[in-house]
């Protein structure tokens, strides 16, 4: 335990000194992971797959903020959609639109979740969002969260019926196809049960974390973890949303794993130091929980430098 807190305390050294480093890098290597993903399941348009094009749009997304990276990939999501219908990419305009009406209305701030939640959802472990964002954000931040889970499935609709989309439309009333999208995509019962999992997750989450128990982080990433899977089982009950049981099980570990890291890293306390603080003023008592974080000095190694060179110089004079 002692040298995870050593390394810890390096790392918050190392932040702290190179943070104009560390957050341009952090974005370019999401820039590169967002778009990367986005060209391996709906790359269609062939010009931006070249690695020369996802290496320049990481870049510009790196030497901005966050809200710009978040920009720059809607639009390399509607390019690779109007490459498939021209009626799709307008209606998938049209749910951005609405996201980012959301979004900066409610919630601006969190723009990176937009990115988050459905790269965690194409690599197969989007239980994580709601333990992180509960562990580390606000209440609010379920809109963010609910818009990224809208837009994976967006994707997933552009993917799995991409040569329907891409057919002869004409012998197909335009009022019609349009209303069998919208149903497909924003009435999709699978993407309704996980946005409810998320945002149930989020809530119990965060409400746990704030309570004034022993533990109350790692509480919460529990009870987060029985909240979600709660979630899942009534939407298999009530819509028969189906979730195959072994990529539950391993998305569910893996993100566990990451809260507790998360955990780790932000929230370290020794709860075995607890103190009690009681005092008063003219109008109240106050009774405080005092809990010491769990912090170690980095040892300051010196490593001195001792040379024979010279002592053997002086011994071969003496001898002479």
């Amino acid at each position: 335990m002692t040298s995870l807190l050593v390394l810890k305390e390096h790392l918050k050294a190392f932040y702290a000194k190179y943070s104009m480093f560390v957050e341009p890098a952090l974005r370019f290597l999401l820039g590169m992971c967002v778009y990367s993903a986005m060209n391996a399941n709906i790359g269609y348009m062939a010009s931006l797959k070249n690695p020369f094009v996802v290496v320049l749009l990481a870049l510009v997304g790196a030497a901005f903020p966050w809200g710009a990276m978040t920009f720059l990939a809607g639009c390399f999501l509607l390019a690779h959609i109007f490459a498939v219908s021209l009626e799709m990419a307008f209606l998938a305009a049209v749910i951005l639109l609405v996201v980012g009406v959301l979004y900066y209305g409610f919630k601006p701030g969190d723009s990176v979740l937009l990115l988050l939640t459905p790269l965690a959802f194409l690599i197969r472990i989007p239980y994580a969002i709601p333990l992180l964002v509960g562990l580390g954000a606000g209440l609010s931040s379920v809109i963010p969260v609910g818009c990224g889970v809208l837009l994976y499935y967006l994707m997933s609709y552009v993917k799995q019926n991409a040569g329907i989309l891409s057919g002869d439309s004409a012998s197909v009333d335009m009022v019609q196809r349009y209303s069998q999208v919208v149903k497909s995509v924003l009435l999709n019962e699978t993407m309704i049960v996980m946005i409810a999992t998320c945002v149930v997750g989020i809530v119990v989450v965060y409400l746990i974390r704030r309570l004034s128990i022993n533990y109350a982080w790692n509480v919460a990433i529990a009870a987060g973890c029985v909240a979600q899977l709660a979630t899942i089982f009534i939407g298999d009950f009530a819509f028969s949303v189906a979730i195959p049981a072994g990529q539950l099980l391993i998305g569910m570990i893996l993100s566990v794993l990451l809260a507790f890291v998360y955990n780790f890293l932000i929230f370290s306390v020794d709860y075995t130091r607890t103190e009690y603080v009681q005092y008063e003023d003219d109008d109240y008592y106050y009774y405080v929980k005092a809990v010491p974080k769990m912090a170690v000095s980095t040892p300051d190694v010196k490593v001195q430098k001792i040379s024979t060179r010279k002592r053997g110089s002086r011994s071969v004079q003496n001898e002479e």
